[in-house]
């Protein structure tokens, strides 16, 4: 009898301690995950700062600054817009109170045709830190008169497709599949050939390299 009550107690105290550590490891995990995501789009940041001051420093280029916020803080942030001939560069915004932190930064590398071939974003909340609220890699590509781009974010997760102008017939094309699309296909919309002439070409599936902005 005291062996079977032994061997009870051992079973019970299995069934009521495996969900718990079970538990724990899960726990463990996810906080693991959060703690590299806020890592990289940190980082992602902070490479797009160094990619802005690569392409800013020691270059004549104008500069057109504006004080802005939003409805609960309208002078929250100093925006700075670097343009050469005309053309925007990168675009910075920095926390009013605080001149040298970060709120938000875009910046945009074109072709010898003067057209967007890729962009980089990072924006902050207004009084959240911990990481980057919306980070965004874009790459561009132009086929005759349609204009398509496909964007990920900085853990490589692709996010949005978009395309836009006139197909060969003439008729207007606008496409816009956002993530949820992207792995639940629209009506076959991806094998249309709106579609295929829109992102024929473009190549870039993943951020490879590009994970650090260049």
């Amino acid at each position: 009898m005291m062996i079977l009550r032994k061997m009870i107690t051992k079973r019970i105290l299995v069934f009521v301690l495996t969900p718990l550590i079970l538990n724990s490891a899960y726990a463990l995990q996810a906080l693991k995950e959060d703690n590299e995501h806020i890592r990289r789009w940190n980082k992602f940041a902070m490479d797009i700062l160094k990619l802005h001051k690569k392409l800013t420093t020691g270059k004549h280029l104008t500069v057109k600054t504006r004080i802005g916020g939003y409805a609960d803080d309208k002078d929250f942030y100093l925006e700075e817009r670097y343009f050469d001939h005309g053309r925007l560069v990168s675009q910075v915004q920095w926390e009013k109170e605080n001149p040298s932190r970060l709120h938000s930064i875009e910046v945009y590398l074109y072709d010898k045709k003067g057209r967007v071939t890729r962009d980089f974003i990072a924006a902050y909340l207004p009084h959240y830190r911990n990481a980057p609220s919306q980070t965004l890699i874009s790459f561009h590509h132009y086929n005759g008169d349609l204009h398509a781009f496909r964007s990920f974010d900085a853990s490589g997760d692709r996010i949005l497709e978009r395309c836009n102008g006139k197909n060969a017939q003439g008729e207007v094309v606008n496409i816009l599949l956002d993530e949820d699309d992207l792995y639940n296909e629209l009506d076959g919309l991806m094998l249309s050939a709106d579609y295929k002439r829109c992102f024929s070409g473009l190549k870039q599936d993943h951020l490879g390299k590009y994970l650090i902005p260049q």
